[in-house]
């Protein structure tokens, strides 16, 4: 049985090089409209789609959490195609996306692993790290009065806690952020140039192995006080993580830690102009409210726009048989929106509670693991930032084109000199 694609697109390129505003329009419609709706196959520039057959869109909030937490009907491992919404070859899914595109037992049984490296103490140190990053952050910035929000600020401090997280020696560190950035940005003219899509993510994707695998190498031989030497020890119920397993989670780590936090600081710093109430709100009471503003930030920000599952077996969604095989998009930035989930989600409020965001992911087995971690660094870059630079300004940003990332490239941003 043939199905009949929906009329309104969300699948060609042309329509993710829009700005996020004229986007959110389109899946408020459809959540208006049909919440699950069929569409064809997404635009790509990685492969052709060959026999993709569509996918359906799930855009409101509720459905998203149910279809999230439900694992053993919705897949995301790599015999089922993984989580991306165009479809990506296996190699490259086990050696990019780690836990990301595995099901059970395999999943929990490295997530376990992954998790048992993450002490209290780990943890606390983490933490120290990232405060004492963010103060560097802006002591190098408040003499210059202006900056690229983008590059100066919200794209240091992941790449900093990750470098010191992870032992990443100091001059990789920029090799290693380019490369972490081009994995998410394959479907922008800018990034990819006169090469090709595919070539631009093997590339980075070597780049990121090639130094996972040297760190590991280094620290079986001389082991620090760092993630990597305690992913190489790790073992539970006498199983270890192989290399290239590490190298996988590595290359997870440096993708998704830069990108959550990088992106939802740049489109927080945006939303907190454009609404001078809650900016003024949020300094009125920092340490009693940053906490809801952090989360307020994540939905606004949504930083990761899209993940996909793959049913197993026949089942109903709202009022659509989905037959197994068919993919299943998640599109949280809808959900961060649906106006059945939110009192008005068109509103930035960072006293905003309860605040049934989906950020991180709808929960069940795949919630983010690095939310912690996250929201600590927006917690300490935002501490800084508003209470020593608070006349900061923004310009127009450049937004990044792709339906993956809700991506900003530039944002201009001016403020009164500090010595």
């Amino acid at each position: 049985m043939t199905r009949t694609f929906h009329d309104l697109d969300i699948s060609s390129l042309k329509f993710w090089a829009q700005p996020p505003a004229e986007r959110d329009a389109v899946f408020a419609q459809l959540r208006r409209q049909q919440p699950v709706s069929w569409h064809r196959p997404a635009e790509t520039e990685l492969l052709p789609n060959g026999e993709d057959p569509g996918f359906w869109a799930l855009t409101r909030n509720a459905d998203i959490v149910a279809v999230s937490r439900n694992a053993e009907v919705f897949a995301s491992g790599q015999e089922f195609g993984g989580v991306m919404l165009e479809d990506v070859p296996e190699d490259v899914l086990e050696a990019a996306h780690s836990i990301l595109a595995m099901d059970a037992p395999r999943h929990a049984k490295q997530r376990k692993l992954i998790s048992s490296v993450f002490t209290p103490r780990r943890v606390a140190k983490i933490e120290e790290q990232i405060r004492a990053q963010a103060r560097g952050i802006v002591d190098t910035i408040a003499p210059l009065g202006e900056i690229d929000f983008v590059e100066q600020v919200s794209a240091r401090l992941p790449v900093w806690t990750i470098s010191e997280m992870i032992g990443i020696e100091e001059a990789d560190r920029d090799r290693v952020a380019a490369a972490a950035n081009a994995m998410v940005s394959w479907n922008d003219a800018e990034f990819v140039g006169d090469g090709d899509a595919m070539g631009v993510l093997l590339d980075a994707l070597m780049t990121l192995h090639t130094t996972a695998f040297g760190l590991v190498e280094a620290r079986r031989a001389e082991p620090r006080d760092d993630l990597i030497t305690a992913l190489v020890q790790a073992e539970i119920d006498g199983e270890q993580l192989t290399e290239e397993e590490i190298a996988s989670f590595f290359v997870l780590l440096c993708v998704a830690g830069n990108d959550t936090t990088r992106q939802t600081s740049t489109h927080a710093i945006l939303a907190l102009q454009e609404f001078p109430d809650q900016k003024a709100a949020l300094l009125a009471d920092f340490d009693g409210r940053i906490g809801t503003a952090v989360e307020e930030f994540v939905r606004w920000a949504s930083p990761v726009m899209t993940f996909r599952r793959t049913a197993r077996v026949d089942v109903t969604i709202g009022d659509q048989h989905i037959r197994a095989g068919e993919k299943v998009a998640l599109f949280y930035r809808s959900g961060n929106f649906d106006e059945t989930a939110f009192e008005a989600p068109e509103r930035f409020d960072v006293t905003r509670s309860p605040n049934p965001h989906v950020g991180f992911g709808g929960g069940g087995p795949h919630f983010c693991l690095g939310s912690h971690l996250a929201r600590m660094q927006l917690s300490a870059l935002f501490g800084e930032l508003l209470t020593r630079l608070p006349d900061l300004t923004v310009g127009e940003p450049e937004y990044l084109a792709g339906n993956f990332i809700n991506g900003i490239k530039r944002l201009p941003a001016r403020f009164t000199p500090m010595a």
